[in-house]
């Protein structure tokens, strides 16, 4: 397991050297985007609209800010991740249409988001959850938000950020996926030790 720093554009040869496990740090651009974010931009691909950013070889982070704005300024207060499963239905057709590379977010995302993650070479990483401050820190500063009449949390946020992290690598891009490999080793587990019960069971009742 290795330490990488990331900055963006991120490219295929950026991510194709991350496994599971990997810690990285991102600098550049980071893009927030929670589900009416998501829900937008799907629709947006469909009819054939430009989005407000490019984000080929881009970052996403499921996440929606405390934020306080100062002028004409926007300070960036907290900022912590949000439940990544949310996005699962919409994040596959984001990663192949509009290029991402990097998602980031918290609780990991099913295997739909990990075949696309492994056919179009991008990767998911976890920040911890409940720090939120930490994660504002990274950010130097807001250089737009867009679709503000979604709320200032569900509103998409441009930033510049240094050494955004520790990010922790939970699906590669080679379909490997710790949270799903979990559960099949829990169940796999699981099954084992029913089945050890069971003949422990049978052997008391026939040997009493």
């Amino acid at each position: 397991m290795g330490t990488y720093y990331l900055k963006t554009p991120i490219s295929d040869e950026d991510i194709t050297k991350l496994r599971v496990g990997d810690t990285i740090y991102v600098s550049g651009i980071l893009i927030s985007a929670r589900d009416s974010a998501h829900v937008r931009m799907v629709e947006s691909i469909r009819k054939g609209e430009k989005l407000p950013v490019d984000l080929k070889g881009g970052v996403i982070y499921h996440a929606g800010p405390v934020a306080l704005k100062q002028g004409d300024t926007w300070r960036i207060i907290s900022m912590g991740p949000t439940t990544s499963a949310r996005m699962d239905d919409f994040e596959p057709e984001v990663i192949e249409k509009l290029g991402v590379k990097l998602v980031i977010g918290k609780g990991g995302m099913g295997p739909k988001t990990t075949e696309a993650m492994r056919k179009f070479k991008a990767a998911y990483a976890i920040f911890t959850g409940g720090a939120g401050v930490l994660a504002a820190k990274a950010i130097k500063r807001v250089l737009g938000v867009h679709w503000l009449d979604l709320g200032i949390a569900e509103a998409m946020w441009i930033l510049e950020v240094e050494n955004f992290g520790p990010l922790t690598v939970v699906i590669d891009s080679y379909g490997n996926n710790y949270y799903e490999d979990l559960r099949k080793n829990v169940r796999e587990k699981v099954k084992e030790l029913s089945e050890e019960v069971n003949r422990v069971i049978k052997d008391v009742l026939h040997n009493p």
